[in-house]
């Protein structure tokens, strides 16, 4: 598919692939969504855990008929309130598009109505949520968008469920497409400071109000030195994987891909600090025709601040994809 879009070209003062990923919070946006209107939905993931997932609903002031709802996945310590999600949200709801912002379990909102945790394989929620969202909000069809690790999870979705998905067209941004080397990226000297960030937030989030972790679990929680000793001490054990390397493997979005048959953007930056380009630009794009890469060389990681328009390139990449799909 030819999406026919211009090269990305960074704003100024974004210039480099760290002030692409940081201009949200040097520089943070607006996260209004007026005059559209919100509501808050609850999904009960009917699992055995009694665990629900927290949502909201955004419907748009001047809505087209007969639009799929498109649901937008958040990435690791994000939630519904992520900047990346308000505006690819404020572009949907312009166009009339119905949206639906999700909190991963025991992210943000759903924090206080989960017990357990979310992590990159964790593809089975995003097929339970799919499974009881109202009727009435299916009837015209299904789309997501996946952020960074809410990216990995569709696309494991997407390749587990083949033909069979519930989702007529998927889209990914920045997603760790092989989980072990993006987290090996990570621990590199050069990415110290948002390895110490994400730690922090992983720890806060894993441990508060609501989550049930017993006393051992938190103490490995709040001990782990980087994400790999929280991925080996935590949600690995949690998972039933023998340890960080064996989710890593067993869970990585690349064993995947080739056993996707929904229409699937794959947008990634190669100059991404978080994750290496040769993971993208080393795939056999060619051997599957339902995946459709968009790979600029520049971006940062969720960034694409472009010239020419205050929204990220990256929004206008996706709703082309969608409006050509």
């Amino acid at each position: 598919m030819s999406l026919d879009l211009p090269p990305f070209r960074p704003r100024f003062p974004w210039w480099g692939a760290d002030l692409q990923t940081l201009a949200n919070y040097l520089r943070p946006p607006q996260r209004d969504l007026a005059p559209h209107t919100s509501e808050r939905l609850t999904i009960d993931l009917r699992d055995g855990t009694g665990d629900r997932l927290i949502c909201t609903l955004d419907r748009p002031a001047a809505p087209k008929r007969d639009t799929p709802l498109t649901i937008l996945i958040h990435g690791l310590t994000g939630s519904q309130e992520s900047f990346y999600i308000y505006s690819m949200a404020r572009r949907l709801l312009d166009g009339g598009q119905r949206v639906l912002r999700i909190n991963l379990r025991g992210a943000g909102p759903s924090r206080a109505t989960c017990r357990g945790q979310y992590y990159a394989g964790r593809s089975r929620d995003f097929r339970a949520l799919l499974t009881n969202l109202p009727a009435d909000l299916t009837h015209a069809g299904l789309r997501a968008v996946g952020y960074s690790l809410g990216g990995a999870m569709l696309l494991k979705y997407l390749g587990e469920e083949g033909e069979a998905a519930s989702l007529q067209a998927a889209a990914t941004v920045c997603a760790p497409i092989d989980l072990s080397a993006t987290c090996r990226r990570m621990l590199q000297a050069r990415n110290v400071v948002y390895h110490r960030h994400l730690l922090r937030m992983m720890k806060i989030e894993a441990t508060a109000e609501g989550a049930a972790i017993s006393t051992a679990e938190r103490a490995a929680i709040l001990g782990s030195r980087s994400v790999w000793d929280y991925d080996e001490v935590f949600i690995a054990p949690r998972h039933g994987f023998a340890g960080a390397e064996d989710y890593y493997e067993r869970c990585k979005p690349v064993a995947f891909m080739g056993a996707i048959r929904v229409p699937t953007l794959v947008l990634a930056a190669l100059d991404d600090p978080w994750i290496p380009g040769g993971l993208y630009s080393g795939y056999d794009w060619a051997g599957n025709q339902a995946l459709v890469p968009a790979l600029p060389a520049h971006g940062g990681h969720v960034g694409f601040h472009g010239a020419g328009s205050r929204h990220p390139w990256s929004d206008q990449t996706v709703m082309r994809f969608f409006e050509r799909g």
